[in-house]
């Protein structure tokens, strides 16, 4: 995770860099990266206080870069967009998410004449 701020300034003013050189807006480039605007635009206007490293992996491929080739003091010379992001190869211990299934109770054979009901029990009150 990257708190530092230095490190997100920079890293916000290097976002908006790329992002005008490739002409994009930014409501653009956060659908092709597979972010929300809002989401996005808090990355690049400096107010997300922390940032993910699986965040900024996705940043970087967006723009078909590793991780360290934007995080790096100078800006590569040619970056390409990429038509598909791919997903973080980046775990720090999360589990997958498994599928539950549904499962769906079958109702328990109890007949309408077993049942007690609320109404129809005495009161235990004094």
């Amino acid at each position: 995770m990257i708190t530092c701020v230095n490190s997100l300034v920079k890293l916000s003013q290097r976002l908006k860099v790329l992002r005008k050189t490739h002409g994009l807006t930014q409501e653009e480039f956060a659908s092709m990266a597979g972010f929300s605007y809002k989401f996005y635009q808090q990355i690049e206007s400096g107010r997300k206080k922390q940032i993910w490293m699986k965040t900024v992996e996705r940043l970087a491929s967006a723009y078909n870069l590793q991780i360290w080739e934007l995080l790096a003091p100078t800006l590569p010379p040619k970056t390409q967009l990429t038509s598909v992001v791919l997903e973080s190869k980046i775990h720090y211990g999360q589990k997958k998410k498994r599928s539950s299934k549904i499962v769906k109770k079958r109702p328990s054979p109890v007949s309408d004449k077993n049942k007690k009901s609320k109404r129809n029990r005495p009161s235990k009150r004094k």
